[in-house]
């Protein structure tokens, strides 16, 4: 016969914890079984359920109120076959109730991911749908999501990606000539409101970011992907894009930028960086001068500087 553990009040208390889901999952288990379990002896594993019953949730003045407000257990199955069921658990199993609001914002933040190619999934989607009716405490607000010009180049490259093939399109980046690109896509992505699509560009000869507002004229080839498996690139990688832009800051600024100077090059004198690195997208360096208000200057490319201060200008316009 072995010999169980003597416990003190920290034991008991961590048990305890541990003990109302362990109830809750089983259903019906035998004290036996729960002692074991825990490795507690019978003894102590009944005077921890017994306890059970006066716990609960605080009324307004500090005390129990209800008697629902207290766990409770068959006690006629625990006394005649030593058997324990938790019959009320105090409402560990609700959930909190979403108001129509909220269950409205997140119906369009699914419809949002639903768009996205390769990460909507109607089956999936159907269920969250019914898991938020239940949740919500009103009816949600219908919400409708307007129809973008990038809608039917995101759908392009779905069936692209099922179907495991490469797209031929047509890229016009800023102050350059258009150029036709063939490319296998990894995935298409939302990031401060736009679009992009990645991946591998037979042009280059290496992974890429396309903005898609910028894609035009997109057909689907009969040429197999070959690296759709292949990572995309993060947007201050130095293969992330044709992008290269430099910026300029104090040199003390520099730890708070973290990840953005990862790779790229450096060169400070007089108390001020100079960083130079290629970008996914020139858009994506308003993020970057918006996190220092002020501190971080765009030099090049020139699109780059004027997208920063068009979207500062534009903020600043909101407090007039």
């Amino acid at each position: 016969m072995s010999v169980r553990r003597q416990l003190v009040a920290t034991d008991r208390a961590a048990l305890m914890l541990q003990l109302v889901p362990y109830l809750i999952g089983k259903g019906e288990v035998s004290l036996a079984e729960a002692a074991d379990e825990f490795d507690v002896t019978p003894e102590q594993m009944r005077s921890m359920v017994e306890k059970l019953t006066v716990i609960g949730l605080p009324g307004d003045r500090g005390y129990w109120q209800m008697a629902n407000d207290l766990f409770d257990i068959d006690w006629d199955l625990l006394d005649e076959r030593d058997l324990i069921v938790i019959t009320n658990s105090v409402g560990l199993e609700r959930a909190p109730k979403l108001t129509a609001r909220e269950a409205a914002a997140l119906l369009a933040g699914l419809q949002l991911a639903r768009s996205i190619p390769g990460v909507g999934d109607t089956a999936l989607y159907a269920g969250l749908l019914a898991k938020l009716a239940r949740g919500a405490s009103g009816i949600p607000a219908e919400v409708i999501l307007a129809t973008e010009p990038v809608d039917a180049v995101r759908d392009l490259v779905s069936d692209a990606l099922r179907r495991g093939v490469a797209v031929s399109f047509t890229y016009k980046a800023p102050d350059a000539a258009p150029t036709t690109r063939t490319v296998d896509p990894v995935k298409v992505h939302i990031a401060s409101g736009q679009w992009y699509l990645q991946g591998w560009c037979h042009l280059r000869e290496a992974m890429r970011t396309f903005h898609l507002d910028r894609v035009s004229d997109l057909e689907l080839t009969g040429i197999p992907s070959t690296h759709a498996g292949e990572q995309a690139p993060d947007w201050f990688d130095t293969d992330a894009g044709d992008v290269v832009a430099r910026i300029r800051f104090p040199e003390d600024v520099a730890p708070l930028l973290g990840d953005y100077l990862d790779r790229a090059t450096l060169e400070t004198a007089g108390g001020v960086t100079v960083a130079t690195m290629r970008v996914a997208d020139e858009l994506s360096l308003r993020r970057l001068a918006a996190r220092r208000g002020g501190l971080v200057e765009v030099l090049e490319p020139a699109p780059a500087r004027r997208a920063v201060a068009e979207w500062a200008e534009a903020g600043l316009a909101q407090y007039r």
